[in-house]
């Protein structure tokens, strides 16, 4: 299971660095032809606002699987192991109710915009809307995983947010998950 989740990590990496550099040279090719030449090419901005809209929502994946998105746990950090697994349980079941209602609501403008086209490329505008459904399905699926690594195997180190290495008190668990 390890291997397969690094090797998505990596997929959603590279995606994110191939979607990065083709907005760079679109967006530079743009800028060189239009002060260069007098002209520009007219698709050339359309598809590095969608390859932004992708990068973002690749990005938010990575960030999700790796707690990196803005916490505050300095309340957390107090609570004692019982409580931790609890406020933990409680936040990933709001997550969860929220990201099926983000996942209903990109599918239904996915569906929605099939039928629109953006003007310059021709392209539907539901290649926009369905990164909003792999987005929150994907993060769905990170959620389960780790309410299953919680839950199941007595796996406490998603308790702890990412942070930097100052800040985490490694003496808090101990080996067992109890708090010393």
């Amino acid at each position: 299971m390890k291997g397969i989740a690094d090797k998505v990590n990596s997929l959603l990496k590279f995606l994110i660095v191939v979607c990065l550099s083709l907005m760079a040279i679109f967006v530079f090719m743009n800028v060189v032809l239009r002060y260069a030449f007098n002209s520009g090419i007219t698709w050339s901005e359309e598809v590095s606002r969608f390859l932004f809209v992708w990068l973002i929502f690749l990005g938010a994946i990575l960030a999700f699987n790796d707690n990196e998105h803005l916490g505050v746990d300095v309340v957390i950090k107090k609570l004692s192991l019982t409580g931790k697994k609890i406020v933990y349980i409680i936040s990933n079941i709001i997550l969860l109710i929220t990201l099926v209602f983000l996942l209903d609501g990109s599918w239904k403008l996915t569906m929605l915009n099939t039928d629109l086209s953006a003007p310059a490329t021709g392209m539907s505008y539901a290649y926009i809307y369905v990164f909003g459904v792999i987005m929150s399905a994907a993060m769905i699926f990170i959620i389960l995983l780790k309410l299953y690594k919680l839950i199941v195997k007595k796996d406490h180190s998603q308790l702890i947010m990412a942070a930097s290495e100052d800040s985490i008190d490694h003496n808090d668990i101990s080996e067992k998950g109890d708090k010393k």
